[in-house]
């Protein structure tokens, strides 16, 4: 069900091709993330004036703000080749002994959800980030031994959404470790303009701020719904997406000014008719709504929780004033009772 929204930040095979359009190559055309481009841009500079490959970096964040893109435009800056592979892509020791060999000095592996790595591939990984070796066993039992092989130095890209399910001697071999936000207001403006430019559109400035404030401040999300708007114009006006038919094109996909869509809004619904605003914990909501509680636990919640709509108690969920608000709803005396 996830899987349908439109606001939902997790790449889809339709957004790849969309993705690849629009994604920035340089870090000038890479708004946003500003703390992480001026520490970037230092170490980047540093490494090319030793004429070093970077040290190994780590990106993580919620799905949908730039790792991909970040990892390619350091690619490009470092005037290096990028192999992209995934962590659930690796299943034997094999499959990685035969990527880092292909691999050549200054060389970028990226490893998309790197937290999905095996943890035996994961030690294989240890020798080759630190020392640039590969330790292979030949043959079995008694007579088996190691071989160690040299290896390029090459830097190793890893993002990840779960960066508390990645293993501490995994972690402490990154060099670098940034945490992706979400951007603002203005930064997605910004996306929003450059991504109208490539896709030869015309968009007035309010529609802009109406696409931007429903993005759920995620880039890929900002993307997808200037797409879509794009389509009903096409159809509907000129070509040129006005606040109106903006407001039009949003309201026919069922995303709210919050950038909330019928399940989020289902979920407070739930808490509130049914279980008198909470405390309730994730399982009665995932068999209420009938969606898979670690869905609501990683795709829905946190946008409720950031907007101030959703509190998470060691007795449960409950819904805020700002969330009875958002709902046309009276908050109950009970209700201000447990918030205080």
């Amino acid at each position: 069900m996830s899987d349908e929204r439109i606001i939902n930040s997790i790449e889809k095979s339709e957004d790849k091709h969309l993705d690849n359009t629009l994604r920035p190559t340089c870090l000038n055309d890479y708004f946003g993330q500003q703390k992480i481009k001026d520490n970037l841009v230092i170490f980047m500079t540093a490494a090319k004036q030793r004429k070093e490959p970077i040290e190994h970096v780590l990106l993580y964040g919620p799905p949908g703000l730039g790792k991909t893109t970040l990892a390619h435009i350091i690619a490009k800056e470092m005037n290096a080749n990028i192999r992209v592979t995934s962590g659930p892509a690796i299943e034997r020791a094999g499959d990685l002994a035969a990527i880092l060999t292909n691999l050549s000095d200054g060389d970028i592996l990226f490893i998309d959800e790197i937290h999905r790595m095996n943890k035996l591939i994961e030690e294989v990984l240890y020798p080759a980030m630190e020392d640039y070796a590969l330790d292979i066993i030949i043959g079995k039992g008694p007579s088996a031994r190691t071989l160690r092989l040299d290896l390029p130095k090459f830097t190793i890209i890893g993002a990840t959404t779960r960066y508390n399910l990645l293993s501490s001697p995994l972690r402490d071999r990154f060099g670098s470790v940034y945490r992706l936000d979400y951007y603002d207001q203005s930064e997605i403006e910004q996306i929003l303009n450059r991504s109208s430019k490539i896709l030869t559109v015309d968009i007035l400035e309010d529609a802009t701020k109406q696409i931007a404030k429903r993005s759920r401040l995620t880039p890929r999300i900002a993307n997808r719904l200037l797409k879509r708007v794009r389509d009903y114009v096409q159809v509907k006006g000129n070509g040129i997406i006005t606040p109106e038919l903006c407001q039009e094109a949003l309201t026919l996909m069922d995303v709210d000014h919050f950038g909330l869509d019928a399940l989020d809004r289902k979920i407070l619904e739930v808490i509130v008719e049914k279980f008198k605003g909470g405390p309730v914990g994730l399982s009665s909501i995932a068999a209420s709504v009938q969606e898979d509680e670690g869905t609501i636990e990683e795709i829905y919640e946190p946008y409720l929780m950031q907007l101030g709509f959703l509190m998470r108690t060691p007795r449960g969920r409950i819904v805020t004033e700002l969330g009875y608000k958002h709902l046309g709803l009276e908050i109950p005396a009970v209700m201000q009772e447990k918030l205080i």
